[in-house]
């Protein structure tokens, strides 16, 4: 391997660590579409953990570490929209995704989402999200 893909794989692995760090994840299964920026190539899939600055996305195939994405996810009837960038793939698992641009009102969804999710882990009662 090219000392400059041994340098981005580290790159990207300590990205990695430092998101998983940075937030709490909490398992939901919601849809999500992925599209490249640049290519316009779409991926569905879904995703299997949520955090304030990311998620886990199960997928067939996946996109290049580094790549620019618009995310649509749905959960129930609620949709949020931000870009993000895939942080790693790994063959039949998926794709680790950072959100990059959240707009205030898909913002709130997030947290709302998350807080449901954290009350929930809490043993709250409270109805299906």
């Amino acid at each position: 391997m090219p000392i400059w893909n041994r340098r981005k794989a580290s790159w990207e692995m300590q990205q990695v660590q430092l998101e998983r760090h940075r937030a709490r994840r909490y398992l939901l299964r919601a849809n999500i579409e992925l599209t490249d920026v640049q290519s316009e190539t779409q991926i569905s899939g879904r995703t299997s953990e949520l955090s304030l600055f990311g998620c886990h996305v199960n997928t067939l195939t996946s996109l290049t570490p580094g790549t620019k994405i618009r995310i649509k996810m749905t959960h129930g009837s609620v949709n949020f929209q931000t870009l993000g960038r895939v942080v790693y793939a790994r063959s039949n698992e998926g794709m680790g995704i950072v959100f990059t641009n959240i707009q205030p009102n898909d913002q709130m969804v997030l947290e709302k989402w998350i807080a449901e999710l954290r009350a929930r882990e809490k043993g709250a009662r409270l109805p299906p999200l």
